[in-house]
C-alpha cells in the first residue's frame, strides 16, 4: 500500500544510481558480466524498484539470498538471470527450475538432494559451485592443504545439474590485505583451472570479486564482477580505486513540533539529557521503529533549514528530540538524518561511525515502515 504521507522517507536517486552503474562497468575489460547484488531489499534502497533498474541499466545477473526474493522477484517480472548467494533446501528444486533461478551450491549433501529431485523431474537446475577460499563462511574449503576436488568432480558429474559456474568470496578485498586476498585468489583460480582440466569442460562463469575487489583487485574481474554496496554510492572502506560514485539514499523527516523547555527540564527516557539552560527542542517522528538505532542516541546531528542540530535525549521507538535553540524552524519543516540540504551535507558514514558500524548496516536497518521515494531514472 502507497503511503499516505511522508512523516519519515528515504530518498533514492535512480540517477546516481545509473551512474554508479555506468562508472563501475567502464572499469571492466570487454565481455566481462555485471552482476547486480540487490539482496537485503537492495542494501534496504527497495528491491523491486532497483531490480527492474538494474535490468533496465543492462546487468547481466542478479543475486538474492534466498528462493523468497527470487520467486518474488519473478513476479515483478525480472527476466534477468538471478543467483541465489544463500542456503535452499533441495525440496524446493522444483520451484528454482520453474522460476529459472541459479541456485548456488556448497557442500556435497545438498548437491545431491537437487540432483535427485531434478532427475526425478526430468529437468535440470542451473547452479554455481561455491567454495571457501578463506571467507569461513559457505563452500567447500579449498585453502590451507584442504582438496575439495573429489567432492566438488562428483557434484559436477551428478545428472539433473547444469553446472554453469563457480565462485568465491573475498574477506578482506575492501581494506586492501594483499597478502590474505591474493591467497584466496590463487587458491580458488588453482581450483576451477584443475577442474576445467581434470573434466574437460570450462566453467562459464568464473566470478570472485565483490565491491572491495572492484576496486582494489583488477585481476579478479574475471568472467563477472559483483558489485554490491558500490551501486548504491558506497565505498566499503577509505579506498576508491579512482571509482567515482554517487550516495543514492537521504534520509529525511518532518518536524512535529518545537517546544520551549527551561533549564532542570529533562528530555526522553531515562533522564540521559537534562536542560542546561532554556531551549527551544523540535520533535522529529523517526526512531528505532524505523531503523535509527537507539544507540545514537545523543550522537548524531540532523540538518533543519540548512543548518546542523544536535540530537539530543534516547532516540524513542517512534521519535527523538533535537536542540533547534539556534535553528529558525516549525512543524512541518524537513529534518536530514544524512544528505543534503542546502551547503550542509551529513554523510551516511558518519551517521555509522557514531553508530560503531558500516555504513551498509544503517541502510539496510530501515524498517518497512519508512516509504522509498524515488527520485529521477532513464525515462
Amino acid at each position: 500500500m502507497e503511503s499516505l504521507q511522508k512523516r519519515t522517507w528515504a530518498e533514492i536517486s535512480l540517477d546516481n544510481i545509473a551512474h554508479n552503474y555506468k562508472s563501475i562497468r567502464e572499469r571492466l575489460p570487454e565481455g566481462c558480466r555485471f552482476l547486480a547484488v540487490v539482496k537485503t531489499n537492495a542494501y534496504g534502497h527497495g528491491a523491486e524498484r532497483i531490480s527492474k533498474l538494474a535490468e533496465e541499466l543492462g546487468s547481466d545477473y542478479l543475486a538474492a539470498t534466498n528462493i523468497d526474493d527470487a520467486v518474488q522477484m519473478r513476479s515483478w517480472g525480472v527476466a534477468a538471470p538471478i543467483l541465489i548467494f544463500g542456503y535452499t533446501q533441495p525440496e524446493y528444486t522444483e520451484a528454482l527450475i520453474e522460476n529459472d533461478i541459479t541456485q548456488e551450491v556448497d557442500s556435497l549433501e545438498n548437491a545431491r538432494g537437487f540432483s535427485e529431485i531434478a532427475s526425478a523431474l526430468g529437468r535440470r537446475l542451473k547452479v554455481h559451485l561455491k567454495v571457501d577460499s578463506g571467507m569461513g563462511r559457505l563452500g567447500l574449503i579449498c585453502h590451507g592443504g584442504r582438496d575439495p576436488e573429489p567432492e566438488l568432480l562428483e557434484i559436477m558429474g551428478l545428472p539433473g545439474l547444469d553446472v554453469e559456474g563457480i565462485f568465491t568470496h573475498f574477506a578482506v578485498s575492501a581494506e586492501r590485505d594483499d597478502e590474505y586476498t591474493m591467497m584466496q585468489l590463487k587458491a580458488f583460480l588453482n581450483t576451477a583451472n584443475s577442474l576445467e582440466e581434470r573434466t574437460g569442460r570450462k566453467f562459464l562463469i568464473k566470478h570472485c570479486a565483490n565491491s572491495g575487489a572492484v576496486i582494489n583487485y583488477k585481476e579478479t574481474y574475471l568472467d563477472m564482477v559483483r558489485p554490491g554496496l558500490m551501486l548504491y554510492g558506497l565505498y566499503p572502506d577509505k579506498y576508491t580505486g579512482g571509482i567515482s560514485l554517487k550516495p543514492a539514499m537521504e534520509l529525511k523527516t518532518r518536524i512535529s513540533c518545537v517546544k520551549d523547555i527551561k533549564a532542570g527540564d529533562s528530555v526522553s527516557y531515562g533522564r540521559t539529557f537534562t536542560a542546561e539552560k532554556p531551549m527551544k527542542i523540535a520533535v522529529l517522528p523517526i526512531g528505532y521503529g524505523d531503523g535509527l538505532h537507539r544507540a545514537l542516541s545523543g550522537k548524531i546531528d540532523v540538518l533543519i533549514n540548512g543548518k546542523r542540530a544536535r540530537q539530543i535525549g534516547r532516540i524513542c521507538m517512534d521519535m527523538c528530540m533535537a536542540d533547534v535553540t539556534d535553528v529558525p524552524c516549525r512543524a512541518g519543516d524537513v529534518a536530514t538524518v544524512f544528505g543534503r540540504d542546502g551547503d550542509e551535507f551529513i554523510p551516511i558514514e558518519e551517521v555509522a561511525e557514531k553508530a560503531g558500524t558500516i555504513s551498509y548496516e544503517i541502510t539496510c536497518a530501515l524498517t518497512q515502515r519508512v516509504p522509498r521515494v524515488y527520485k529521477g531514472g532513464p525515462g
